[in-house]
């Protein structure tokens, strides 16, 4: 299928816009979405649009502007400015009727059904939906935590540290090293990393062409690999060099203070350090008792916890089963989420889960390529049935089309998010 921004709004929609005659609770119920991301901002939206005033719906999310992670890369890379993947929420309050509430959630009060706020208070509920995206597991590099973001970014929550990962890129040597260190499965976006290192290239191949690129990378392989490779050897040969685990690359530390990289005992001086650590689910997640280990284990049929049937996660924090952690997952997952919650609070009709994603990579000027699957809901897991991939060799025409499929499903998802 080719998407362009009606067909994916057409699609994705399609199973769960009709509905049964609302059948309204005793008062009207109350359903607080924590995170204005692709899986919050999405069922947010879906819920009061479809419920039309019968379920009363309050965003929780800090940032008054909120930036995709997804399509940051391309900002890396010259392709887009950064006002492009900026968005706020105004048109959640003033057409949709979202109480849009612009602060921390520090907390959950699963029996008394509240969300705690930094600010003080406390936000009630009958159902909760949670979709804070990642936060990083501390020591996961050793040498590198938070207060390293400002020297080695790691750029993986679009805003600021994209900004300041992109300016350093600018501001290399001629000459010079940039270093990024991957990060261990399971992790937001599992393209992610090799698209940023393509634009990075791409930058420094016009601006800085003697530069070196080095991957230090845990994982044996990665998504779309031989699509990358292939891009890689064609477009910026002899600049990008990984080095996996059989070469030491699981075995990495960074000292910040000389900007220097360890990579299994070979140590890089770097001009720049990107460092992805390894991930978990967003922290509101741990303190409400919802994570198993790293992430938050859910019913795929209806994405609510297993610990608690009153609250749904969605997206990366998500431990949901086969679907990669991506804006495209989250946001199938939260219309699927959104349909259950107005069949358990107005009666209207549930349909069978569907989820489905696609992610794409630009590795040069108009060299786009995709992954994607279709899934279902099983009683363990949200379970793969088919998948689609680019293939090496591909005609220019096709991946100059592929490239412009995903700038048509920027607009549908964004679309879809914020109204």
């Amino acid at each position: 299928m080719q998407f362009n921004r009606r067909t994916f709004l057409g699609t994705s929609a399609a199973a769960l816009t009709l509905s049964a005659p609302m059948l309204k609770a005793q008062g009207t119920p109350r359903v607080v979405v924590v995170g204005g991301g692709a899986g919050g901002a999405t069922a947010a939206r879906q819920i009061a649009q479809d419920s039309e005033g019968a379920i009363e719906v309050t965003l929780i999310e800090p940032s008054r502007t909120y930036y995709t992670c997804f399509f940051s890369n391309l900002y890396i890379g010259g392709f887009r400015e950064m006002n492009s993947i900026a968005h706020n929420y105004a048109t959640l309050a003033s057409d949709y009727g979202i109480n849009v509430v612009h602060d921390w959630a520090t907390g959950v009060d699963r029996d008394a059904r509240t969300v705690a706020l930094a600010g003080g208070g406390a936000v009630p509920y009958d159902r909760l939906i949670l979709s804070p995206g990642i936060d990083f597991v501390g020591g996961a590099v050793p040498g590198w935590d938070l207060s390293a973001q400002g020297k080695m970014p790691h750029a993986y929550k679009a805003g600021t540290q994209t900004a300041l990962l992109k300016d350093q890129i600018e501001a290399m040597p001629q000459g010079g090293t940039y270093v990024m260190v991957a990060p261990p499965n399971p992790y937001r976006c599992p393209p992610g990393p090799y698209e940023r290192v393509s634009m990075v290239a791409h930058v420094l191949k016009a601006t800085n062409p003697t530069a070196k690129i080095i991957i230090a990378d845990p994982k044996p392989n990665f998504s779309k690999q031989a699509l990358f490779e292939e891009g890689w050897q064609k477009h910026y040969s002899g600049m990008i060099e990984r080095i996996g685990p059989d070469f030491g690359g699981e075995n990495t530390s960074v000292n910040p203070a000389d900007m220097t990289v360890d990579i299994d005992g070979e140590v890089i001086q770097a001009d720049v350090v990107n460092v992805i650590p390894a991930q978990k689910a967003g922290l509101i997640c741990e303190a409400a008792g919802l994570t198993d280990g790293n992430w938050a284990p859910v019913v795929p049929a209806t994405m609510q916890s297993r610990m608690d049937e009153n609250i749904h996660i969605l997206g990366d924090a998500s431990q949901q089963g086969d679907m990669p952690k991506s804006g495209f997952s989250a946001n199938s997952q939260a219309k699927v989420a959104a349909m259950a919650i107005r069949g358990a609070l107005t009666g209207a009709r549930v349909f069978p889960a569907r989820f489905s994603n696609t992610c794409w990579s630009l590795i040069e000027t108009n060299d786009g390529v995709k992954v994607g699957a279709t899934y279902e809901a099983t009683e363990e897991k949200i379970a793969k049935v088919d998948g689609f991939v680019s293939q090496t060799g591909e005609a220019p025409e096709v991946r100059e089309a592929t490239y412009e499929e995903s700038i048509g499903w920027y607009e549908g998802i964004t679309a879809d998010m914020f109204g």
